[in-house]
């Protein structure tokens, strides 16, 4: 099963930090962003797919062919065209179910394992923003009824980490551009392929998500208190 990690975004909303240092590479405690996310992964991941863009050449330089016992593709997203357009550069490497992650959280390595073994899944948690996030509202058995990004009146604070498993039904839902950034989200297509499938829900209760220089001190106390 491989782990598709998104890490092309230029991490904007982390500037300075990332002037020279891909959103991904930035560090916690010593320790970059994505070799935390590398370590929580499952032991049925196989193999690593990073969609990588800006400063890519530093991403390729610290993973390498091989990353944490794990091989390594590359897939270049030119230009910046949303979650949605990233996922879908990688169409012809993937088959089966596979895990998408974003490249700028830290993550439970439990919850994520427990996940895989749904055919959809998708990982939430509760947040004290919720306006940041994707919004997710459930149907009455508890699985994924829609996904609202970034709503300015959220219903309830729990939202989407931007974990999920998939397979390649993901690839036929029609790709929408929003309105507003001109991109394609991966979330718009997720809430569609819901509204014909089973998405099961998982909550994870260790998510640091990572979005601003303020945000790195609130993460490295919360990595040094579950010792992750």
């Amino acid at each position: 099963m491989k782990c598709v990690i998104l890490a092309a975004g230029a991490g904007t909303r982390l500037l300075p930090l990332t002037k020279e240092i891909p959103k991904p590479l930035i560090q916690v405690s010593g320790k970059p962003i994505l070799d935390y996310i590398v370590e929580a992964l499952p032991q049925e991941i196989d193999g690593l797919i990073l969609v990588v863009s800006y400063l890519q050449e530093k991403v390729r330089e610290h993973c390498g062919d091989a990353f944490k016992g794990l091989p390594v593709q590359y897939v270049v997203q030119d230009e910046p065209r949303g979650t949605g357009h990233a996922l879908m550069q990688c169409k012809e490497l993937l088959s089966g179910k596979f895990l998408v992650m974003l490249g700028d959280d830290i993550h439970g390595k439990e919850a994520l394992s427990k996940m895989i073994v749904h055919d959809l899944a998708l990982l939430t948690a509760p947040s004290e923003h919720p306006e940041r996030f994707g919004v997710v509202t459930l149907k009455d058995d508890g699985t994924l009824g829609y996904i609202t990004e970034k709503p300015e009146h959220p219903d309830s604070n729990l939202v989407s980490t931007g974990v999920m498993v998939l397979d390649e039904r993901i690839f036929i839902q029609e790709m929408k551009q929003s309105e507003t950034h001109k991109e394609y989200f991966l979330p718009d297509m997720v809430k569609t392929l819901a509204e014909e499938q089973t998405m099961h829900v998982e909550r994870q209760p260790i998510w640091i998500p990572i979005n601003r220089p303020e945000d790195i001190p609130q993460a490295e106390a919360e990595v040094a208190r579950l010792h992750i």
